[in-house]
């Protein structure tokens, strides 16, 4: 067992006060953007995002605050090049090679879209529950679902496939943008 005294237990101890003020401010500011995610201007797309597995209200709440509105972009593979989720590609007369993803978007949702992707991998493609008091229609949960066993079913197809889990993980978060922005869309009652 090791004993610190004098200097570096003062260290240690100042260390941790650190750590714990910094958790404590974390917990602050995370009760500040569930507030304002409950807001009547990001409600409807906080809460259908939130239908999907791997995404809770801080990520919905990221995503839907990056993206402004999701009918600003014409289709889901164009959100998903603007969350710089798309293979990168080199190609010269009839040689074509693709590489890994572009990273040329928006580093804040690719990031949170990469780490929801990574739910996939340990998940079941049971539906998630609801939210409580979340008043979601009956359409965009029924999407959500799908969007979920879909996504269990493209990361164990990978997974079988012998693929590496980065680049399998980096395959299923270009295919949750495409959900993303479908049901966000759907949230802005901007499609079907």
């Amino acid at each position: 067992e090791t004993r610190l005294e004098g200097p570096q237990r003062d260290v240690l101890e100042h260390y941790v006060t650190a750590a714990r003020c910094a958790e404590s401010d974390k917990r602050q500011l995370e009760r500040k953007v569930v507030a304002l995610a409950g807001t009547d201007r990001w409600r409807p797309a906080v809460e259908a995002l939130s239908c999907i597995k791997g995404i809770d209200t801080l990520t919905a709440f990221r995503l839907a605050a990056e993206a402004g509105s999701f009918s600003r972009f014409r289709s889901a593979p164009a959100f998903a090049s603007w969350c710089g989720l798309t293979p990168s590609e080199r190609s010269s007369g009839e040689t074509e090679r693709r590489g890994g993803i572009t990273k040329a978007g928006n580093r804040l949702v690719r990031t949170a879209l990469i780490e929801s992707a990574w739910h996939y991998s340990m998940c079941t493609p049971r539906p998630k529950a609801p939210a409580p008091g979340a008043d979601v229609p009956a359409a965009i949960r029924s999407r959500a679902d799908e969007c979920t066993a879909r996504l269990c079913r493209r990361r164990e197809a990978l997974s079988a496939a012998g693929k590496n889990a980065c680049k399998a993980n980096a395959a299923v978060a270009r295919e949750l943008a495409c959900w993303v922005w479908e049901i966000g869309c759907r949230a802005e009652g901007t499609l079907g």
